[in-house]
């Protein structure tokens, strides 16, 4: 049976925002590391639409993030929205029904399945199918922002805490 997990960059008063810090050279290559071991990654729109990015090479890419795009490419995509119409490659509009869909997608799989999206995340949470939380803290303080957690957060344990390099701890949680 596949596992959920969301994870994210985050800043220390908990907001995400990939245009305000990134992963430094260690976390990104910890990042090109799960993106391989992954058996895919689940969307919500707004940033399935971002990493699409990652759907091109561009000339200004560096091996490290060449690897991520491949890795990237790889593994299957679903993504969770009713306003697309279509995805691009090695991706699957999840459109209906989100519930039984990501049931059956956890029943016919198996490994990690990473969750994209903090409101995407507050609705699988909400159906109790989030089976990890990982949050990668940064040490910078935004103020403002799209929260980690979009909605009450669920009652957590945390099972690890884990030093990721340049200043970034990784707090990994499962419902408690």
């Amino acid at each position: 049976m596949a596992k959920l997990v969301f994870g994210m960059n985050q800043s220390l008063d908990g907001y995400v925002d990939h245009m305000a810090f990134a992963p430094g050279p260690a976390l990104f290559r910890h990042f090109i590391e799960q993106a391989r071991d992954q058996v895919g990654s689940m969307y919500g729109r707004r940033l399935y639409e971002i990493m699409r990015y990652w759907d091109e090479d561009h000339p200004e890419w560096d091996a490290a993030r060449r690897d991520f795009a491949a890795a990237w490419r790889r593994q299957p995509k679903w993504v969770v929205s009713r306003s697309l119409r279509s995805v691009g490659p090695n991706a699957t509009l999840v459109d209906d029904d989100i519930g039984a869909a990501i049931r059956r997608l956890k029943t016919e799989r198996t490994g990690e399945i990473q969750v994209g999206g903090p409101v995407l995340a507050r609705s699988l949470t909400d159906l109790g199918l989030i089976d990890e939380y990982r949050l990668y803290l940064h040490p910078v303080v935004l103020g403002r922002g799209t929260p980690f957690f979009a909605g009450p957060r669920p009652r957590l344990r945390l099972v690890a805490s884990d030093a990721m390099g340049e200043d970034v701890i990784r707090l990994t949680y499962v419902p408690a």
